[in-house]
This record gives C-alpha cells, sequence and structure tokens, in this order.
C-alpha cells in the first residue's frame, strides 16, 4: 500500500492484547487506531485477579486505563466501535466499522491489522445462571480460585473434559461436585477416580441456582432436589466472531480460532492475531497482555523488513 494509508495498523480489540501490542506499536511511531466494541466477555467479573501491580483491579477499570495510557500518545486513537469488514486492498487493508456508544462509523485504510478481538461466552443452559456469574460462580480458576478456597464447589459444565476441571478445582477446595447438567460426560472411570479424590458427580439435569446474586446457597436439580452449594466454577464454551474477516482466506482450527505461527503472523500477510482469538485460546488478563507486546515485536520487525526490501 502506497504512503497515503490512512494509518499504519488496525487494533480490532480493545483488551489486554489489543492495547498492549497498540502501546507498544504507538511507541515504535506507528499511526495506530484501536477499534473496540465494548462487548468484553468479563465485563460481568467484579474484580481481576493475577496482573502484576494491578490484583484486584475491576476488569473494566483496566481497559479504561489502558485505553487512555495509549490514546495520550498523538500518533494513537481509540475508539468505540464494531468491525464489519476487513478487506484487501492495494497491499494493505480497508477497514470498515460502525460506531458504537455514539461514535461515528469508520472507514480507514491501514497497512496492517492486528486482530485481538477475543471470544465470546456460551454459558451452560441453566435458566439464572448469569445472575450468579462474575459473583458467586467463575470460569477461571487462575483468577479466581483464591477468592473461593475453602468453600463447598460446584463445577458446572456440559463438556467433556469437566474430570479434568472438578481435579483443576480441588487445589482450591476439598469439598466438590460435579454438575453435568445432563449433557457433560463423565466417563465412569472418570468417575470412580474423582471419588478417590473425593469429588462426587451428579448427572442430573439443573433447573436452577439457589440464593442471591452474590451469595449462592445452592443448585436446585429439575426433580426438585436442591443441593447446598456457596461457590463454583463454569465451564463454558467459546466460540468466535470472525465474519469481518471473510473473504481474506485466513486459516482457522477446528475451533474457529486463528491459526499463527509463533509470533502471531496469520496465514495473510500483513494480518497478525493475539490473545484469546489465537490457539490454544482464553489465557489470562496478564498472558493476553504480554501475546501482545510479543505480536506487536514482530510487526515492528516484519515493518523494518518491508522497508530494506524496498529499497
Amino acid at each position: 500500500m502506497t504512503s497515503r494509508a490512512d494509518v499504519d495498523v488496525v487494533v480490532v480489540g480493545g483488551g489486554p492484547a489489543g492495547l498492549s501490542a497498540a502501546l507498544n506499536l504507538v511507541r515504535a511511531r506507528q499511526r495506530v487506531l484501536v477499534l473496540d466494541g465494548n462487548r468484553p466477555r468479563n465485563a460481568a467479573t467484579l474484580y481481576s485477579h493475577g496482573f502484576l501491580t494491578r490484583d484486584g483491579i475491576s476488569p473494566l477499570e483496566l481497559r479504561r486505563l489502558g485505553r487512555d495510557e495509549v490514546a495520550a500518545y498523538d500518533g494513537a486513537e481509540v475508539q468505540f466501535a464494531l468491525v464489519e469488514k476487513v478487506s484487501a486492498v492495494n497491499g494493505g487493508f480497508r477497514v470498515t466499522a460502525s460506531g458504537v456508544r455514539g461514535a461515528p462509523d469508520r472507514d480507514v485504510t491501514s497497512r496492517r491489522v492486528l486482530v485481538a478481538a477475543g471470544l465470546r461466552e456460551v454459558l451452560p443452559s441453566i435458566a439464572n445462571l448469569r445472575a450468579f456469574y462474575g459473583t458467586a460462580l467463575h470460569s477461571c480458576y487462575e483468577c479466581d480460585g483464591f477468592e473461593k478456597a475453602g468453600e463447598a464447589l460446584a463445577v458446572v459444565g456440559e463438556s467433556d473434559d469437566l474430570a479434568e476441571r472438578a481435579l483443576h478445582a480441588s487445589m482450591w477446595s476439598d469439598d466438590i461436585i460435579v454438575f453435568t447438567n445432563g449433557v457433560g460426560k463423565v466417563s465412569d472411570d472418570d468417575e470412580r477416580m474423582l471419588a478417590a479424590h473425593g469429588i462426587r458427580v451428579e448427572r442430573r439435569v439443573v433447573s436452577e441456582l439457589v440464593g442471591e446474586r452474590a451469595q449462592l446457597t445452592g443448585v436446585k436439580l429439575a426433580d426438585g432436589d436442591v443441593i447446598a452449594r456457596t461457590a463454583g466454577f463454569v465451564r463454558p464454551r467459546w466460540e468466535t466472531a470472525l465474519g469481518y474477516l471473510e473473504g481474506l482466506g485466513a486459516e482457522t482450527d477446528e475451533h474457529g480460532l486463528l491459526v499463527v505461527d509463533r509470533d502471531g503472523r496469520t496465514s495473510v500477510p500483513g494480518l497478525y492475531a493475539a490473545g484469546d482469538i489465537t490457539p490454544p485460546g482464553p489465557e489470562q488478563l496478564i498472558v493476553a497482555a504480554g501475546a501482545g507486546a510479543r505480536v506487536s515485536a514482530t510487526m515492528v520487525r516484519d515493518t523494518v523488513t518491508a522497508r530494506t526490501l524496498s529499497i
């Protein structure tokens, strides 16, 4: 693309991966535009943990601080907008987005694009589960296990890795019940193994959770039984939302995640990805921020290489 490109890099996604990359890119004197749809999957979580110097901060506040830091540089702009299309044009890209929260629509050209838009969570089909999600129930042991240590835990899911997830939970509690909601898979061998660790498997369908939003008291089954629990962890499914990349031919894996090399390059020249949208999938906030920094360094190196080859 010629020097008439509006920006050097469009970053899709304003979470820790995208903002970390944007910060490092603008400090490398790149013109950067961050487009953030403002739909973080951890919006229901009151506190985030494990992020050095920011342990216990609200994840929304962490994002706000990151936006402010990036936007403080003259070469960077952060806008709330939902990306609708990324097209290949003249050796670069055209990015169109619809503004959200009163922000204007955007139509910009860019030399490179970094996808750091994260994933969407799909929770088990239990009617009032979201009312407890982010307070009594969580999905990340590393993020929230410490705060639930020693409690009577429910491990709820509809996947085939519930035995593994329950064993993971045993780092924080020795009172654990796995709820498959009549869907999740736990083999007989796994159930015996879990029983040896004092973990019970409940295969009946869950109708609802009992208690108040900040305090879980039990799990109610479809037959009316209520099993006392005070906290728990949910095993979500994750979905990608990459329709805006259709037509570019970017390679994805069996889960729909963008395939990248060790440095964050996708199969499309000039298109990069970082964070949860890349294998192995969901990660802690601090890991995502590190991934963004790593990929931004790759983008800077690739820029230098391209300039050298063009001489």
